[in-house]
């Protein structure tokens, strides 16, 4: 049986206990799980700190590891059977994860070159003529990456990868789900070249491991993705410690009348259920113009015929189970709950085990919690609207502000939106759910604060340290 092993001071070893991993379709145990008790989390982050503040990892070798590392995980031929095995989701949903972990780690590592700090205008002040100043970056210590599920091999490239081409050290809680893609990361990582006393891996929940990471006072920048609630205890924890967080969402997209409707159904299709919706950017609420509104319904109709799902490992699989029985048991309610006040199944609602079937929902209570609520499942809500002002009204009323996306060909429509939804991106002829992991990525309001992408997250895991120099 594969194990799913800690990294404590630069070697594998097995955890205080171990768990059993499970197939999230057919339950079948995949894994056996090594769990860390407190001295050994206390044992990482000690021996991460020690290396960090002492092994020589120069900016060119950073970029020599990530940009290798980025080379041996595409030639993997395990890493899509894991991701798999670890999340339920589709072959393609997990081929796609790798493809963009191998881009995060490249650009990671070409950033890994280009850190660099500014010439100050000293000259600009009275009396401090013949003084320059300059800034430079330099690594904050060690970073606590806590990893989510739903993105098992990207998420923990973008928090682990900027963090190395910093300088810093890293410290990994993967996901209790997912175990096994993080683990294959950090194995070629090592294989790279990675000073390998710089990185620790610690397997286990957010109550015991998660809880102790944050009590510890040696991190000294905290990059984490998940729920808002998890996020405002991680502030309250850690004081006045740098955070990275990325929190939850209910995100929405908007087709006007005047848009490319075969191009906009089929990319909020994918948007909509990739990964069986379990993405923070997801369309939930997808609005459409009334007058397009019967036509664009058939297309979505059409674009969701035939697809297949079900078993994630069969060919052309499309949408697979959700993570576990009891999110699929809540979403499976929340769904009932909108039909027993009027909701029309226009799609999918159906359940099998884990399987949640594509589903598109019309006529719903902006009450339920289908509307409401972060789904984090295949269903999103097709709403009709006539006033345009009002629609952008509605996609800012809700406490999140990660992403939303508009399809019109009125380039007023367009501008107004961009200026008027209040969201870490809004995406233009795009869903809600586009991004390309060079972006900075980020949210506002309840979604968090901080941004992923190499080049913006490497500024944020370094401190910006202030020189000046006067004639002798």
């Amino acid at each position: 049986m594969r194990q799913a092993r800690l990294l404590i001071d630069g070697a594998w070893v097995d955890g205080a206990s171990t768990s059993e991993l499970r197939d999230k379709y057919d339950g079948s145990v995949v894994a056996e799980v090594h769990e860390a008790d407190r001295e050994q989390v206390e044992r990482a982050l000690a021996a991460v700190a020690e290396a960090q503040a002492t092994v020589d990892f120069p900016h060119y070798r950073r970029y020599e590891v990530l940009t290798r590392a980025a080379a041996l995980l595409q030639q993997r031929g395990d890493v899509v059977a894991a991701i798999v095995d670890d999340t339920g989701f589709t072959v393609a949903d997990a081929e796609r994860e790798v493809g963009r972990a191998v881009q995060t780690l490249t650009i990671s590592g070409e950033e890994a070159k280009r850190i660099h700090g500014e010439m100050v205008p000293l000259h600009g002040a009275p009396g401090a003529d013949g003084r320059l100043a300059f800034t430079v970056r330099h690594p904050v210590g060690v970073v606590a990456a806590i990893t989510p599920f739903n993105s098992p091999l990207n998420t923990v490239a973008h928090k682990v990868a900027p963090a190395l081409a910093a300088g810093n050290g890293v410290v990994l809680k993967p996901a209790a789900y997912t175990p096994l893609s993080a683990g294959i990361l950090v194995e070629v990582l090592l294989e790279a070249g990675l000073p390998p006393e710089l990185l620790a891996v610690l397997n286990g929940s957010g109550s015991t491991v998660g809880e102790w990471l944050l009590q510890s006072p040696v991190p000294a920048f905290y990059a984490f993705t998940g729920s808002t609630e998890v996020g405002r205890h991680i502030r309250a924890a850690v004081g006045l410690r740098k955070t990275q967080l990325e929190l939850g969402s209910l995100a929405s997209t908007i087709v006007c009348a005047d848009a490319d409707l075969d191009r906009a159904a089929t990319a909020c299709v994918g948007a909509a259920f990739r990964k069986a919706g379990q993405v923070c950017t997801s369309i939930q609420r997808l609005y459409v113009e009334r007058g397009a509104l019967d036509d664009f319904a058939g297309r979505l109709a059409a674009e969701l015929g035939g697809r297949v799902v079900g078993d994630p490992r069969q060919q052309g699989g499309f949408v697979g189970p959700v993570i576990s029985a009891r999110d699929a048991d809540r979403i499976e309610s929340w769904i009932q709950q909108a039909q027993q006040k009027g909701a029309d199944v226009v799609a999918g609602g159906t359940r099998d085990g884990q399987v949640i079937a594509p589903t598109v929902l019309a006529n719903v209570d902006p009450a339920d919690d289908v509307f409401s609520q972060e789904v984090f499942g295949p269903v999103v809500n097709l709403v009709p609207f006539d006033d345009f002002d009002t629609t952008l009204d509605d996609v800012n009323d809700t406490p999140y502000g990660l992403a939303a996306g508009i399809f019109t060909r009125d380039i007023g429509r367009a501008l107004q939106a961009a200026e008027t939804l209040r969201m870490g991106s809004v995406h233009i002829n795009e869903t809600s759910s586009s991004r390309v992991d060079l972006m900075p990525y980020g949210g506002v309001k309840e979604s968090g604060a901080g941004v992923e992408g190499p080049r913006y997250a490497i500024e944020e895991m370094t401190e910006q340290r202030l020189v000046t120099m006067g004639r002798p």
